[in-house]
């Protein structure tokens, strides 16, 4: 039987002292009374990107979630499982959030995989694979009209255009686009460069990106 890792251990020992015991009121208060986040963010499940991090989000303050590549599928009641469909709901139905924020990021793994399809020439890779097919639409734009980008540069425009992405998903959701409509909820695109610490925001009106100041 393997043993529970010993940094992660001392780790929580230091959060549990270091964090926990002076904001005790605060965990009591969300055990009690639930969480009221006004903020959702759908961000990669990569290491170096952490939401609460960036925002330096206290808890109960952001209803985050974490999958590859930041992807959102289109709205579809076909199948059994849909984790992310099922958070979404969640949050704009029941929390009633006012903010819904696709999170990219630079050097993601995932729009790599999709890129290059690298995930599907490797015959175990079915759930990645079928995962990122969901960017076949954006690669080949990227690839039609980036034809002399390099491969760092052509990268990075498909980052960009998964943020767009899923977006665009989202507004397939009945729900989303009903709040959206009605101004209850503001749908939102970022960037962050883990390099450089820069955070860029989509401008929806002129379909760019601009760096926070």
């Amino acid at each position: 039987m393997s043993s529970f890792p010993e940094v992660l251990t001392d780790r929580f020992r230091r959060f549990k002292l270091r964090h926990f015991m002076p904001n005790a009121d605060r965990y009591e208060e969300l055990a009690t009374h639930g969480q009221d986040p006004e903020v959702m963010v759908i961000s990669c499940c990569d290491s170096r990107v952490d939401p609460e991090t960036i925002f330096t989000a206290m808890p109960g303050e952001m209803f985050v979630v974490r999958n590859v590549a930041n992807l959102v599928p289109t709205y579809e009641v076909v199948g059994r499982y849909h984790g992310v469909s099922s958070a979404i709901e969640f949050a704009v139905m029941n929390l009633r959030v006012k903010h819904l924020i696709i999170m990219g990021h630079s050097g993601c793994g995932g729009v790599k995989a999709a890129l290059d399809q690298s995930a599907a020439i490797q015959t175990e890779a079915m759930f990645i694979s079928r995962w990122m097919s969901m960017l076949d639409e954006a690669r080949l734009h990227v690839l039609t009209n980036h034809q002399a980008a390099s491969s760092a540069e052509k990268h990075r425009l498909l980052e960009l255009e998964c943020i767009k992405t899923s977006i665009k998903n989202l507004r397939t959701f009945p729900f989303v686009k009903k709040e959206e409509d009605k101004g209850r909820l503001a749908l939102h695109g970022a960037y962050f460069e883990i390099a450089t610490g820069t955070l860029s925001v989509l401008n929806h009106s002129r379909n760019e990106f601009y760096p926070l100041t």
